[in-house]
């Protein structure tokens, strides 16, 4: 039997990278994938990063890349992402691992602080699944409590996000003309939120500098963290080495979580 792995998604502004890489590389192998949304509709990607347009001299940089570009369009068109389930109508029990993508558009906001999300994240977690998350999809994680403990499902696991250093230079890039575009939260960063409900400060991995993007030829450029059933990473440049992890995670037998 197939391995089924679900992929929640707002309506608009999710990462196109972050969520077409590992669908494609997932197709690939057979994993067969659900996407959610609020409301059961089609999702779209966020269009400054599928586009390019008011990116401005920087647009090289911050676009999605070719790849990645290629890989939305091809998951644009296939049947389970025509086909999205409403996120309060899936179980955790009829799937096996969890991926989060990103997304800092204004429009992620509704699948960020999204309690249904929450509860199912939390599911997840305690049933000792493979969960995975980069970039914004890690704030997600973090906003999701356990009622019986009163903390975070990442309160005790070591973990990345989009740094603060990437955050804030996004941002002063383009601040003239797109304002507060890449401040999904003004006045609090991705890291910032995460680094809160760690109960080790220790336990947040910056990485090395993320200055080139991984590929398939080249993941070494990656950078993920992993802590038994936990997966992170910090951007789309990590996306290949995030995939082929996360897929291996979902093969494997499951681990126990001390």
């Amino acid at each position: 039997m197939n391995k089924r792995v679900l992929i929640p998604l707002p309506n608009y502004g999710f990462d196109p990278s972050e969520a077409a890489i590992p669908w494609k590389l997932m197709t690939q192998k057979n994993i067969e994938i659900t996407f959610i949304t609020p409301d059961g509709n089609k999702a779209a990607a966020d269009r400054l990063m599928v586009n390019g347009k008011k990116l401005g001299i920087w647009k090289p940089v911050l676009k999605a890349r070719k790849d990645a570009v290629a890989a939305y369009l091809e998951m644009e068109q296939s049947k389970e992402f025509c086909n999205p389930l409403p996120y309060n109508e899936v179980l955790e029990i009829n799937f096996d691992a969890i991926l989060l993508p990103g997304g800092h558009d204004k429009g992620a906001k509704e699948y960020l602080e999204s309690e249904t999300l929450q509860l199912l994240i939390v599911k997840f977690f305690k049933a000792e699944k493979p969960v995975a998350e980069v970039c914004h999809g890690v704030v997600l994680a973090a906003r999701s409590v356990d009622s019986e403990t009163g903390k975070s499902v990442l309160h005790n696991y070591k973990t990345t996000s989009l740094l603060k250093s990437q955050e804030l230079l996004a941002y002063n890039l383009t601040r003239l003309w797109l304002k507060d575009y890449y401040l999904t939260y003004p006045g609090l960063t991705t890291e910032d939120e995460v680094r809160s409900v760690l109960s080790n400060q220790k336990y947040f991995i910056k990485g090395p500098a993320p200055l080139f993007k991984d590929s398939l030829e080249n993941l070494k450029r990656g950078f993920i963290v992993r802590d038994l059933n936990y997966l992170s990473a910090r951007w789309p440049g990590d996306i290949y080495s995030f995939s082929l992890e996360f897929i291996n995670m979902v093969h494997e037998e499951k681990q126990p979580v001390n």
